[in-house]
């Protein structure tokens, strides 16, 4: 693909014709060539008659749940809401004592 013009003035060649110009008429393309048929995909022998698709077994039906014990879960809840609380504290009161002892190290 050449890109470049032959005029001495690039812009030239995007320029519209100027509106007197005598206007050419193309070349009437030539017909395009016959394209050959397609037949279609090739035919493919049917099934025997005795044959039928994979058979996949069912599976069992689920099992039921166990029942759920409430009054154990809220308990173990509750105690784990302990455990978190306690060590939040003892997390808290270590960097309490510790952001104590910088600032005191460096104002003395």
């Amino acid at each position: 693909m050449n890109v470049t013009s032959t005029t001495p003035d690039d812009d030239a060649y995007w320029q519209r014709p100027d509106a007197g110009a005598e206007a050419r008429s193309p070349e009437p393309p030539a017909p395009p060539a016959p394209r050959p048929e397609y037949p279609g995909p090739p035919r493919v022998a049917p099934p025997p008659g005795s044959w039928h698709p994979p058979v996949v077994s069912r599976p069992p039906e689920p099992r039921t749940m166990p029942a759920q014990d409430m009054a154990a879960l809220d308990e173990a809840e509750g105690s784990a809401r302990t455990v978190t609380y306690g060590i939040g504290l003892v997390a808290g009161a270590i960097a309490t004592i510790l952001m104590c002892l910088l600032c005191a190290r460096i104002l003395f």
